[in-house]
């Protein structure tokens, strides 16, 4: 008993505004706009010049929800220490936080792909932006329509 002696009393209007803070949380469930996912972009890249090219994404054009979406990356690089792919990142135009998944890559990874699963809010474009060891950046991106479930519809 002298664990529970040692632990401090919460007060139950400590614990109301602890509570109410989690409410007000900013958890409004709003969609990014693409402005938005452009920012994100210029964040990463500065400016630089994007060029498209060298990246094959792999995306359904068409999914039932947005809970599990599989989609796949490969970027054509050699992977050898002068010229490698550092990081791949991808961006949702249509989540609340643009950014969704960032990959990082070594000449030691031998090749740069990954496939994954993400959340997707709503119908969209992925942008998929490869950072090169030269400094250089690679882009593509791809639509996808996220339809509701039949087993979801009011009645």
């Amino acid at each position: 008993m002298k664990i529970l002696e040692s632990v401090p009393a919460i007060s139950r209007r400590d614990c109301l505004v602890v509570l109410s803070a989690f409410g007000l949380a900013p958890w409004s469930g709003a969609f990014a706009e693409p402005e938005q996912a452009d920012a994100a972009i210029r964040a990463l890249v500065g400016d630089a010049r994007v060029r498209s090219g060298r990246i094959a994404l792999e995306l359904p054009p068409l999914v039932e929800n947005g809970h599990s979406v599989v989609l796949s990356v490969k970027v054509q690089s050699p992977m050898t220490e002068q010229d490698h792919v550092r990081s791949v990142h991808l961006f949702a135009e249509g989540n609340p936080l643009p950014g969704i998944l960032t990959a990082y890559f070594t000449p030691r990874s031998g090749q740069a792909v990954l496939t994954s699963r993400v959340r997707l809010a709503q119908s969209q474009r992925i942008w998929v932006i490869a950072a090169m060891s030269d400094g250089s950046f690679w882009q593509t991106s791809a639509e996808t329509l996220v339809t509701l479930s039949a087993c979801t519809e009011e009645r």
